[in-house]
């Protein structure tokens, strides 16, 4: 969206590569999105992006495919949907380091039949999260491919390199805890196969967690703030993303199945899909909420921040014990005490 340099191509729906066709519609897009935050000096329109730095950039890039991980038409996603998750699920990663949102740069890889209208909406979506969260969508550039896809590459800022919650902060002793309620991206996109069939009020609360996630940027600033040790999003499931912070940080984290907050629906459409709900809310993935490791005594505090905050809460779900003397360290789930072998989604090649 910010001029950047590409190859001519053949002809499709904007025409030759830098035809007037694209540059009038990122004109347009970027006159609908919401205006720069303070920190920039110059955005789209200029070859580069220029903002005023802090101590600290932390970035991550993210990228969404059409069926790998949404599927365009009626009952399924629409642009509107796709722009929520690409933007949403980049910040995530922002909120799991407990870091301020700064700006996010986009690329649009659009297929034949794509039209311009479809690429505004998919802009109105990333619009409304980069509103919410206080981000400025502050360039990218759009191409053709193959098929739909979205990256990208979101920027947040810290004040000193001990800001950010890492990964491998997490100590024996400490309490594991989850914010919001899980599995209600997995039950969504069932409802959207026609998998499970749920009452009306229900199903639908489940289709906009799947189809619109929201990054818990304030949770995650109040929980580093409020002395979180560790931290991570759960975009691929508590099953595998917990196990990421027993390895990062050489310790086991025990959880207990039987605490995993469960969003409404969650139970009813585990029973028609036939698995235990708590299955579904550790392995299903996609949920965006934040797992997170503290010292039991900063608890009390953590959870008052999180109150102050108005965001969700917190629900404890197990504890944090040394890494095994024979192996490295990682998760392990249990129920009634007898340990249950989990695995959380992962892409293959």
């Amino acid at each position: 969206m910010v001029q950047s340099s590409s190859s001519s191509g053949s002809s499709g729906w904007m025409g030759s590569e830098r035809s007037g066709h694209e540059r009038s519609l990122l004109r347009a897009i970027f006159a609908r999105l919401p205006a720069a935050g303070p920190q920039m000096i110059a955005g789209p329109g200029d070859d580069a992006a220029v903002v005023h730095g802090r101590p600290v950039c932390v970035t991550s890039v993210d990228a969404i495919v059409e069926g790998v991980h949404f599927e365009l038409g009626e009952g399924r996603y629409s642009c509107h949907d796709v722009g929520c998750k690409a933007l949403a699920s980049a910040l995530s990663d922002l909120a799991a380091m407990g870091v301020s949102p700064g700006e996010a740069y986009i690329v649009l890889a659009v297929p034949a039949g794509f039209s311009e209208q479809d690429a505004l909406a998919l802009a109105d979506g990333a619009g409304e999260v980069a509103a919410a969260t206080g981000t400025t969508i502050a360039g990218g550039d759009v191409v053709r491919a193959q098929q739909l896809s979205v990256s990208v590459t979101v920027v947040g800022w810290a004040e000193s390199a001990a800001a950010p919650v890492y990964r491998s902060g997490a100590a024996p002793g400490d309490i594991v805890g989850v914010t919001g309620t899980l599995g209600a991206a997995g039950a969504g996109l069932a409802v959207m196969q026609q998998r499970v069939s749920l009452e009306r009020s229900i199903a639908g609360g489940l289709l906009a967690r799947a189809r619109r996630p929201r990054p818990r940027i304030t949770e995650g600033r109040s929980l580093a703030l409020a002395g979180a040790r560790a931290m991570i999003d759960l975009s691929d499931g508590l099953a595998g993303d917990a196990a990421h912070v027993g390895h990062a940080s050489e310790t086991t984290l025990e959880i207990d199945l039987a605490l995993l907050p469960l969003a409404e629906g969650v139970a009813e459409a585990a029973s028609q899909l036939g698995v235990e709900p708590w299955r579904l809310a550790a392995c299903a993935g996609e949920d965006y909420e934040l797992c997170v490791c503290v010292a039991p005594a900063e608890r009390l505090r953590v959870e008052r921040a999180l109150q102050q905050a108005g965001g969700v809460g917190v629900t404890w779900i197990g504890e944090v014990l040394p890494s095994p003397a024979d192996g490295p360290g990682g998760a392990r789930f249990a129920l009634d005490g007898v340990e249950v072998a989990l695995e959380g989604f992962e892409h293959s090649w």
